[in-house]
């Protein structure tokens, strides 16, 4: 397996022009991905999901991507035409949103939505399709799939929608999952069955899986590295095995404010930021 990464961004800016003037929601942003489980953290705002759709270009107007490299698999993805994104898009690099209710389409039957993602990018029949599908329903660990597939999405709860968005994005055999908070509509338990099965895939299919999330702690726990966020900014990148000993005091503050249930304290501090954070 090639150690080449997956996604290459350096020097990464996103601007929208407006008639108050220009707002930078992503600065400067450089990382790369391999095959790994790459998390984004920051608060609301930090860039984290614009830094996602700007890989896929879908930035929407009036906003302006560019970049010193932004690359797939040593392809310039600023450089793609219409054509080129569409290949990729969802073949190669796939995007889970946050809210399965939002994503899904509520007069389209689950399983068909899902069939439908696969002969998008591969040439097959509604019958094979739908065998596929199935298959990976019961991948992603849906109970009696058969069933499953002929529900509408008001008829499945959230954990299940997010399992279905999931199956939908994984079925076109992608390289690369943008998970853009994908278990914070969830509760603890769902939420962790839900990791678990982005665990298993990934690794079982060598993909790389940039997972954006406010949740330092969550991230920590389940991703290889990690990027921290602020004002369009990556304060520090870092493996997350090391994210207890981080030097930058963004991130430092950050984990001063989880509580924790081995020390308890009256009240919890508050974070201080610094402008100078946010560079010129």
């Amino acid at each position: 397996m090639s150690d080449a990464p997956l996604v290459e961004v350096e020097d990464l800016h996103v601007r929208f022009h407006t008639r108050t003037g220009v707002i930078e929601a992503v600065r400067g942003l450089s990382f790369s991905l391999g095959r790994e489980k790459l998390g984004v953290v920051g608060e609301s705002g930090s860039g984290k999901s614009m830094t996602g759709r700007a890989i896929l270009g879908l930035v929407p107007p009036p906003g302006e991507v560019t970049a010193a490299r932004l690359a797939f698999a040593g392809q310039d993805l600023l450089r793609l035409d219409d054509a080129g994104m569409r290949a990729i898009r969802g073949r190669r690099i796939s995007m889970v949103l946050q809210d399965p209710k939002f994503s899904l389409n509520p007069v389209m039957r689950v399983g068909d939505q899902v069939a439908e993602a696969y002969r998008q990018h591969h040439r097959a029949n509604r019958t094979d399709a739908r065998a596929r599908a199935i298959a990976m329903l019961e991948q992603v660990r849906i109970r009696d799939a058969r069933r499953v597939y002929d529900l509408y999405p008001h008829e499945v709860s959230g954990g299940m929608g997010q399992r279905i968005m999931i199956a939908m994005m994984l079925i076109p055999e992608p390289d690369v999952i943008i998970a853009d908070e994908p278990t914070s509509a969830l509760d603890v338990t769902v939420q962790m069955q839900v990791l678990a099965i982005l665990d298993d895939l990934v690794t079982q299919r060598g993909m790389g899986l940039v997972f954006i999330s406010h949740d330092l702690a969550l991230v920590g726990s389940f991703c290889d590295r990690v990027v921290v966020m602020y004002g369009g900014r990556a304060m520090e990148t870092l493996a997350a095995r090391d994210l207890a000993g981080a030097s930058h005091p963004y991130t430092r503050g950050l984990l001063s404010c989880l509580p924790s249930l081995d020390k308890p304290v009256a009240a919890l501090p508050t974070l201080v930021r610094d402008p100078a954070w946010m560079g010129r």
